[in-house]
């Protein structure tokens, strides 16, 4: 079965993921939210209705309020990828939202992990 490029994904199920990816290491849904939502401008509510909508990553990201032009400090590899050399934006994005809930479960400081 061939697999399913980043943008098709399921944000509503990889979500969870992450926040459990968190909590594991004593962090908590709410800077897992804190951290989505500085990425992509959405607030809370509109988190929980793109969450409720079962949407994708492409859609997730086209929709986002105001993607925050900070990212671009997000360096480093996840998945042994380098984050900064990758060339869709949507896997762009989904990266560095999983980079940002690693440098969280890795005990990182909030304001260090948004950039502050």
């Amino acid at each position: 079965m061939p697999r399913k490029p980043i943008s098709q994904l399921s944000f509503t199920q990889i979500y969870p993921l992450l926040v459990q990816k968190a909590e594991r290491k004593g962090r908590t849904r709410e800077e897992v939210d804190t951290v989505t939502c500085w990425l992509t401008g959405y607030d809370r509510e509109g988190l929980e209705r793109q969450l409720a909508r079962n949407v994708t990553y492409e859609t997730f990201f086209t929709e986002a309020p105001s993607l925050n032009p900070n990212r671009s400090l997000i360096t480093g590899k996840i998945c042994g990828i380098d984050v900064a050399a990758i060339e869709d934006p949507i896997e762009q994005n989904a990266r560095y939202l999983d980079k940002l809930v690693d440098e969280l479960a890795r005990g990182k400081a909030l304001e260090k992990v948004l950039r502050s």
